[in-house]
């Protein structure tokens, strides 16, 4: 009897926690979320102005999204990564694929190409069911150029966490111009002009650089990378070769994913 009731209780719980989730109408920290998630005993950034994953780190501005929802067509000179049936191009036969979309499952996916310099577009989805708890507990995924330098996808509309950890963020290390996010179970896109960091006698002689669009909107302007992207530490440059696979992360949710391709990078990001 006593499983019988907890169990009525956690369904109901979930429940409730979907509909206020649902209920959402604007983007901005609810009432319930009563502290942001973060640590003030990481080290601290390179500016010195704040520790890495800090929660008093100043939020970005909300912005509306400008993106409609719908696959935007790969251009003529595009690599098409995933289509939504062939997975020709990936490491990972395990994620599930229905209705042309991809959900994220235990272990991470992995292209079986390496790119280096490139645009790479990614149209994604954060199902509602992924909203549980706040914080990096919501829809938490990435994406890691060069299986390396990860771009943050996770939700943020009603929901706040560290501002280097947040969608749009070069994780732990720059947090995103503006908070673009779209709602639970609302397809979403990144655009993602990447410039691959150049080494020579094993040290960074030219950082990886990115563009970033979320929603068509603008969160990372030439932004560079400090390093390989990492939990709770200073990023560090190791060299690696000029082209890599790049990654999309498992961390326990199943985000959704459609429309992969890869364009010839044509923004001039020095």
């Amino acid at each position: 009897m006593k499983r019988a009731i907890m169990a009525c209780l956690l369904i109901a719980g979930m429940t409730a926690l979907a509909t206020r989730a649902a209920d959402i109408s604007e983007n901005k920290r609810q009432p319930e979320q009563t502290k942001l998630d973060g640590y003030k005993n990481t080290p601290m950034h390179p500016d010195g102005k704040f520790h890495i994953h800090d929660p008093d780190r100043p939020q970005p501005p909300v912005v509306e999204p400008k993106y409609d929802g719908k696959p935007v067509p790969a251009p003529k000179d595009a690599i098409v990564i995933f289509d939504g049936k062939e997975t020709d191009e990936l490491v990972n036969k395990t994620w599930a694929i229905k209705d042309g979309v991809m959900t994220v499952g235990k272990a991470s996916q992995k292209t079986k190409r390496a790119f280096g310099d490139m645009h790479l577009h990614v149209e994604f989805l954060i199902p509602l069911k992924c909203v549980k708890g706040w914080g990096q507990k919501q829809g938490n995924s990435g994406i890691f150029l060069m299986d390396t330098y990860e771009v943050q996808v996770l939700n943020c509309w009603g929901n706040r966490t560290y501002a280097d950890g947040m969608s749009g963020a070069l994780y732990g290390q720059v947090p995103p111009k503006a908070n673009a996010c779209k709602k639970p179970d609302e397809w979403q896109c990144y655009d993602i002009h990447f410039k691959a960091p150049v080494f020579k006698d094993n040290k960074v002689v030219s950082p990886a650089i990115v563009t970033v669009y979320l929603n068509n909107v603008l969160v990372q302007d030439k932004s560079a990378f400090a390093g390989a992207s990492t939990w709770r530490k200073v990023a560090q440059y190791r060299p690696h070769p000029a082209e890599k696979p790049f990654s999309l992360q498992a961390h326990g949710n199943p985000v959704q994913y459609r429309n992969i391709w890869v364009a010839p990078l044509k923004e001039k990001l020095d």
